[in-house]
């Protein structure tokens, strides 16, 4: 059997897409018939590329979506304002170094609100629309092609829309998990896999959690998989998965916490698939920390592909990146991925969409070859 091939989730944005995105996010009328055309057309565009490439498991690419952590504002109450980030530690002293990937990667136009009142859920109608229109992509492109959809955990919530209300971390995570639980459910009913996005496990150690201790964020860290977990205790292991990465910028990344500091974590997550950064050049060494682990009940999704950079890899480095994994865990339990997103929010990324999809048929082709070898 051939090795499978993913991704992480989002893919590039046309322009008009974006634009449409943004102007609703800042809370401005958009003609509802011209975003459901231009969506659907970019989902219908998106699952057709994807079986082009040869992904075997496929997403809507969050075209639907300003942005893979911020789209909740729309559908949970308790979110307001606008709050300035922090810059990553790994780039605080590297002024010149923001600027220029500011020029490169574009600015961050979406809204980033905090937390200034009791979360719950407002409407569950975007999340239907989301499922309606990849459904609807998938009869008419990907018949028989395994799926997946992506949603923010309810760690990365927090990561992201820092908490101006709530007494503790721990009372901001429980409300989360009560909001977040229908639309993670609503995804696997409709028999995608859902996907779990949790950067808050690695990345937010010098983003949003910055200014914790290293043993402050590892404990907060805890806090997450066990929202995370509670949040899905009716969803079976195997239709989760997770993708766990240290942030999709070009920068230093000194700063990042290491893998072998929070694995134990992370295989305490209920999902069954984890994905996770394996061609990043701050991470791929880590390939033996995952060996050393060779988690039994897990199958391992690594990054063979870096979503920073517009080279596309030879097939034979991604075979000799797969090979890797594939000799501890065997085929059956390794699929081969990318190490994040092409798209993650609106009219911001570095990646030319052309180049996107000759990473992935790359992808394939490497796969395929390490499965030849066998």
């Amino acid at each position: 059997m051939p090795i499978l091939t993913t991704h992480v989730g989002s893919l590039p944005r046309g322009d008009e897409l974006a634009q449409l995105l943004l102007a609703r996010d800042h809370g401005q009328e958009v003609d509802p018939d011209q975003f459901e055309r231009t969506v659907q057309a970019a989902i219908d565009g998106a699952v057709q590329k994807q079986v082009q490439a040869g992904v075997d498991i496929m997403s809507d690419g969050e075209l639907g979506k300003v942005g893979y952590a911020t789209y909740i504002t729309e559908r949970l109450e308790g979110f307001g304002g606008h709050i300035d980030r922090q810059p990553a530690k790994d780039l605080a002293d590297f002024p010149e170094l923001r600027k220029k990937l500011a020029a490169i990667m574009g600015s961050q136009e979406f809204v980033r609100a905090a937390c200034v009142g009791p979360v719950k859920l407002r409407t569950m109608e975007p999340c239907h629309a989301d499922i309606r229109r990849f459904k609807s992509a998938v009869e008419r492109h990907g018949q028989g092609r395994r799926a997946f959809m992506n949603a923010a955990s309810p760690g990365l919530v927090t990561a992201f829309q820092p908490n101006k209300h709530y007494p503790t971390h721990e009372a901001y995570l429980a409300d989360l998990v009560e909001a977040m639980r229908p639309e993670y459910e609503a995804i696997v009913a409709a028999g995608f896999d859902l996907q779990l996005d949790c950067p808050d496990l690695a990345m937010a150690a010098h983003t949003g959690y910055q200014n914790l201790s290293e043993a402050e964020f590892v404990q907060r860290a805890w806090q997450n998989v066990e929202a995370l977990n509670a949040a899905t205790s009716d969803i079976p292991p195997e239709k989760l998965r997770m993708h766990i990465c240290w942030g999709n910028y070009e920068g230093p990344h000194h700063c990042d916490i290491a893998l072998e500091k929070v694995i134990d974590l992370i295989l305490a997550a209920r999902p069954a698939t984890i994905l996770f950064e394996a061609a990043n050049p701050r991470h791929e060494h880590e390939w033996e920390i995952w060996r050393a682990a060779k988690p039994e009940n897990k199958i391992l999704a690594p990054g063979l592909i870096d979503s920073c950079s517009n080279y596309v890899e030879h097939p034979e480095l991604i075979r000799q990146r797969l090979e890797r994994y594939v000799s501890f865990m065997g085929e059956d339990r390794v699929v081969a991925s990318t190490d994040c997103g092409f798209g993650t929010f609106a009219n911001y990324g570095k990646i030319d969409p052309a180049v996107t999809w000759m990473k992935l048929s790359a992808l394939r082709d490497g796969a395929d070859r390490a499965s030849a070898a066998r």
